[in-house]
């Protein structure tokens, strides 16, 4: 009997990748296509439906090539972007484009919408960093003509389905990971809320249904089938967006367990039963699982590894590769000592998202003639695990059953040798790195199989799957030597806000 094989999809703003998976987790190949762009103006970012549909569609041909049998494929499971819309008509034609949180024409809206519904959409929908909701309402104001052709607002993965299937428009769907960051969801009921869509006149018809993460969306269409040399009627799973199915591929899916994603926007997830929210502090979300059974108490540091891409870049780069940059980076910050000899940095060059203030840049603080690369580099290491902290004493607060669990460590970061000593000692928790780094493909090839009803304990599957490497535990002495650093992080990023705003005006 042929082994069957599953084919996850991750929808990503760069770059568009496929994995073909076993049951048993072993990956037998993978592709990656780039995205193409349109950047006609400041602030303005779109990528088109049909070209990411045409680059989804040379993605799974890179992949069925190489398959000796790809009618083993027995489903098809999508991963990728957590934030944004695409317009689509009633014959899943773009309107709109597939427009991110890149596309920054949206703000004004944003920043009205949380004027006016703030509170609701913290409180119902558990969310600060809402996207779907202003894109709506900029849209509808700024292009009203295209706006009334519009049948559904989606996101990536509900169109990929639409497109592959052919179903009608009004079986679109949406799971559960996805529904926070719309910022109409009421994330206790799993249902779009009548409160957020009657105050900002959203019609619920223009959305799609919730579902489960492993729930069909609709099945591959023959004639596309065909031109993929794939078998006709194969489920298509919804999935899970990027950061979910990575915590589902890391088997994060018992409570109290959490991951922390040390990549371009580092991430910190942990599973929770319950929606218990910090409503001073508003320094995480709480979004969907992939069904009904928990969530996430989430954050993501905007842009962190980004800013650490562009110190090195810009400031230590010297003609080596971009690896050998990084290893001479950690070795100058390596060492300089904790702290980095009484010097603060503020790395949230973009902003913050979390809590929100798009007014937020960078800075650096006591620096003296003294400190050199590896001062500014290690502080700001620590800046971005200064605001990880925060966030797991706000956390903490509200879970305390999850306080001082062991944090799961992937993505760039998990490769220093550096980092996830700081992380720990600055914490006082855990970090353990892991042994696959397709968490998020795998993840989506686990939803598949699923779905299919190929395996039924998804955590169990996920647990035999991915094993630790290293631990790295805390130094009880630096800890404490770290947490007035903390404190005073948090002070200085609310005291600034004022000079930022004078300096924008300027």
């Amino acid at each position: 009997m042929t082994e069957k094989l599953y084919l996850a999809l991750d929808l990503g703003t760069s770059f568009l990748k496929a994995g073909v998976y076993t049951r048993d987790g072993r990956c037998l190949g993978s592709c990656s296509e780039p995205v193409r762009d349109e950047r006609p103006g400041p602030g303005i970012f779109i990528q088109r439906g049909d070209m990411l549909y045409d680059a989804i569609l040379r993605c799974i041909r890179g992949i069925t090539s190489r398959l000796p049998d790809p009618g083993a494929i027995a489903a098809i499971a999508f991963t990728g972007q957590m934030a944004g819309c695409i317009g689509v008509d009633e014959h899943w034609g773009d309107v709109t484009g597939w427009t991110c949180s890149l596309d920054s024409r949206y703000l004004p809206f944003a920043d009205s919408q949380r004027a006016r519904l703030g509170e609701e959409m913290f409180t119902i929908g558990g969310t600060v960093a809402p996207v779907l909701c202003a894109k709506y309402e900029w849209f509808r104001e700024s292009f009203p003509e295209a706006h009334k052709r519009i049948a559904k607002y989606l996101l990536l993965n509900g169109y990929m389905i639409g497109r592959l299937s052919g179903i009608p428009i009004h079986q679109a769907r949406i799971d559960h990971s996805l529904i926070a960051w719309t910022g109409l969801s009421d994330i206790r009921a799993r249902s779009w809320s009548e409160t957020i869509c009657g105050k900002l006149g959203i019609p619920t018809r223009l959305l799609p249904e919730i579902v489960d993460c492993s729930a069909v969306g609709g099945f591959l269409e023959e004639g596309i089938a065909k031109s993929l040399s794939l078998a006709p009627g194969i489920p298509l799973v919804l999935g899970a967006g990027d950061k979910v199915s990575g915590c589902v591929g890391a088997a994060v899916l018992g409570e109290g367990e959490r991951i922390f994603e040390a990549s371009s926007y580092g991430a910190i997830s942990s599973f929770v039963r319950e929606v218990r929210q910090d409503r001073v502090k508003r320094n995480y979300d709480v979004i969907g699982g992939i069904d009904r059974s928990g969530y996430y108490a989430h954050k993501y540091i905007q842009g962190s590894g980004i800013v650490l891409d562009w110190f090195v870049d810009n400031m230590v780069k010297a003609g080596d590769d971009s690896r050998g940059a990084f290893r001479r980076a950690d070795a100058l910050a390596a060492a300089v000592p904790p702290g980095s000899q009484n010097m603060l940095a503020i790395g949230l060059l973009s902003g913050s998202a979390m809590p929100f203030d798009a007014d937020m840049r960078g800075m650096f603080l006591g620096h003296t003639l003294s400190h050199g690369k590896g001062h500014f580099y290690r502080a700001l290491l620590e800046s971005f695990t200064y605001d990880l902290a925060l966030t797991l004493r706000s956390m903490d607060a509200c879970y305390p059953e999850s306080a001082g669990t062991p944090i799961k460590l992937i993505g760039g970061g998990a490769k220093s040798d550096l980092w996830p000593r700081i992380l720990a000692d600055v914490c006082g928790c855990p970090f353990v790195t892991l042994d696959r780094e397709d968490l998020a493909l795998w993840g989506a090839a686990l939803l598949a199989a699923r779905a299919t009803g190929d395996i039924r304990d998804i955590r169990e599957a996920a647990k035999a799957r991915v094993r630790p490497v290293q631990r790295f535990d805390p130094d009880p002495g630096r800890h404490e030597g770290y947490q007035p650093y903390v404190d005073l992080y948090g002070e200085m990023t609310l005291a600034m806000k004022k000079y930022y705003q004078k300096l924008a005006a300027l």
